[in-house]
Order: structure tokens, then sequence, then C-alpha cells
């Protein structure tokens, strides 16, 4: 199947058009992968700190410790990449 004759025969109306879904596509899975990552990070790091011997259920303790941990987790996240944004506005604006 040759895609490349596939494309190169839609006119640039449809261009634009499936270029512009190709991104929005392509920006909601990177999303999907930044939320992954974040609740894979979470739920390691939060663990490894707040759980000292796994058993059945968490006491309150464990409990309240996942829970700040979650918190200082999720607004140091939402810090960088605020943080992170902010900067790839002010070097577009300088290009």
């Amino acid at each position: 199947m040759d895609f490349s004759s596939d494309l190169s025969s839609a006119s640039s109306g449809d261009n634009k058009m499936n270029s512009g879904a190709l991104m929005e596509q392509v920006k909601v899975q990177i999303a999907m992968a930044n939320v992954q990552e974040l609740i894979e990070r979470v739920t390691d790091k939060c663990f490894k700190k707040c759980i000292g011997k796994p058993g059945t259920s968490l006491d309150n303790t464990e409990q309240k410790c996942i829970a700040m941990c979650m918190d200082r987790y999720m607004d140091a996240w939402n810090t960088v990449s605020r943080s992170y944004s902010t900067r790839l506005k002010r070097e577009r604006a300088q290009m």
C-alpha cells in the first residue's frame, strides 16, 4: 500500500485539517502519557516512603502519610509544569 501517493493527492485544505486532527491526537496521547507517568511515580515514591511493611490494609498513619505525600508530589509537579510552560512561552516569544 502506497501511503505517499494518498497523501500527495489530498488537497491542501484536507492536509491542514488532517494535520490539525493529528496534532490534537498527539497532544491527547502526550497528556495521557504524562498522567500515567505521574501516577506511577506517585505510587512508587509514596509507597516506598509511607508503607513500612505491606499488609492487607493501611493504618491511619500510613493513610495520612500517603495523602500528604501525594499532595506534596502533585504540588511539586504542578509548580514544575507551570514553570516549564512559562519558559517555553518566553523562548518562543524570543524567536
